[in-house]
């Protein structure tokens, strides 16, 4: 052992920390537990916003009778709380139904179920073709619009009658409304096809097929 010449007291070595090995560190145990934690969390966290499921709804209002075509439809994703609830419902990944009507009528925003809709020769639903002359009817008046429609006799105003027009169908979907110029050429009037039940479409026949000269007017319901 080596001394000091100067006093004779031998040298003794500085003291030192044994290292310890990093995996015993617990701070590293601690940074793996937070890192697993967060990971597992944003899994969960996933796999709750991918349980949706994307189903048809109506982008607008649409009457009883109105034919179910993706013209009127829009995807939404919707999560069930019960996933056998997606069998009441049309899954967007199905083609929408062909030769279906609205049993009822729905507003913008609704999820199409499978029981407001059947097949058309079932519903005693007819379609129904007026003739309308452009200034007794809206512009805005299109496809999937809910009206109401009048009928006055012009020959029986011009005979001083009196008779107001009377309402002969209200709240019927139009379901089929050509552009003006597609038949204001040939016929001097707008046609729009409406879908009525058979018992209504038959008391509209008879009243209007009662007068002499018909005019017909529609108003658009907001």
């Amino acid at each position: 052992m080596s001394r000091n010449l100067g006093t004779g007291t031998p040298l003794v070595p500085p003291a030192t920390r044994t290292a310890r090995s990093g995996w015993r560190d617990p701070r590293l145990w601690i940074g793996v537990v937070l890192v697993t934690a967060s990971i597992a969390l944003g899994a969960r966290v996933f796999a709750a916003a991918d349980d949706s499921v994307a189903v048809w709804a109506f982008a607008g209002d649409q009457g009883a009778g109105s034919p179910v075509d993706t013209d009127a439809l829009v995807t939404t994703r919707v999560r069930f709380a019960d996933p056998a609830d997606l069998d009441l419902y049309f899954a967007a990944s199905e083609p929408v139904p062909e030769g279906m009507v609205l049993r009822h009528g729905v507003g913008a925003g609704e999820l199409l179920t499978r029981s407001a809709v059947g097949p058309a020769d079932e519903q005693g639903t007819l379609q129904v073709s007026l003739a309308v002359e452009p200034h007794h009817m809206p512009p805005a008046v299109t496809t999937g619009s809910v009206v109401d429609v009048y009928a006055d006799d012009r020959v029986r105003r011009g005979r001083g009658s009196g008779q107001q027009a009377g309402l002969v169908l209200d709240s019927v979907t139009v379901v089929d409304a050509p552009a003006l110029e597609e038949t204001f050429a040939v016929s001097g009037t707008r046609q729009v096809v409406v879908a009525v039940d058979a018992d209504r479409a038959a008391e509209f026949q008879s009243v209007v097929g009662a007068m002499d000269d018909p005019v017909l007017s529609v108003h658009l319901e907001p």
